[in-house]
């Protein structure tokens, strides 16, 4: 249940409908509190097909929206999978989950774009983000935006936000070798299922498993492979100098 303060917020931010155009508008940028929380998101779909949302648009199960108690509606989150590190941006257009034990009710398109496959819920982590305007327009259409790297979006803490990508090496780190931490896992097995599927090697950390590519030269080479892992939407990859 959302404390008195957060319920205050979400009223005095809340987005409404606009007339006659069926789309949400976007709370602005910073305007709501930080928002950081981990938990279970569930996912629902074609039964609810065209009902109208908390925010007054239609579902449309095939967009990128999610359900969520106390966000303002028209914000919108970067959810992450804890499982594989998959980040994903998504609007908040409707009030939910029903379930108090669920976090995030997630669009199916929400929940096949990071990944859920069959199963009906995921463990995530949820955090407030400001994504460009055009990536915000995107979602507001009902359609499925970029990975979240490609969203150039910021974090919203307090009063402070920071680039979500990395930012380009400088000219003096050109000849260092560096690593690109794509996630850092507990569990081995999930850690080596990355590695492979994105070229990228495991190392061990005490009780963590890192998956990393690299050693590379060069700011561009390094660039390239932080953009390549991101674009498929690795949006925490790291650049990182070589132990």
């Amino acid at each position: 249940m959302p404390s008195k303060a957060e319920a205050l917020c979400a009223a005095l931010l809340l987005v409404a409908c606009t007339g006659g155009n069926d789309r949400a508008v976007a709370a602005p940028a910073g305007a709501f509190v930080a928002y950081d929380a981990s938990g279970l998101a569930s996912w629902y779909g074609d039964e609810l097909a065209g009902s109208r949302t908390a925010s007054g648009v239609r579902f449309d199960p095939a967009g990128v929206t999610a359900a969520h108690r106390s966000l303002p509606l028209g914000s919108f989150v970067e959810v992450t999978s804890v499982a594989t590190g998959r980040s994903i941006i998504v609007l908040i257009n409707d009030r939910g989950p029903g379930r108090k034990d669920r976090l995030i009710d997630l669009s199916r398109g929400a929940a096949q774009q990071l990944g859920f496959g069959g199963r009906s819920t995921a463990n995530v982590r949820i955090r407030a983000v400001t994504p460009s305007a055009e990536i915000a327009r995107v979602l507001r259409a009902g359609r499925s935006a970029a990975p979240t790297s490609e969203a150039r979006v910021a974090r919203v803490s307090g009063n402070d936000s920071r680039p979500l990508t990395s930012r380009p090496l400088a000219a003096s780190g050109e000849h260092r070798p560096y690593f690109v931490q794509i996630a850092t896992f507990s569990n081995k097995e999930r850690a080596e299922a990355l590695a492979q599927a994105t070229g990228a090697v495991v190392s061990a950390a005490g009780n963590l498993w890192r998956v990393r590519i690299g050693p590379l030269v060069g700011a561009k080479a390094v660039q390239r492979a932080r953009d390549a892992v991101a674009n498929r939407g690795y949006g925490d990859a790291r650049i990182l100098p070589a132990d």
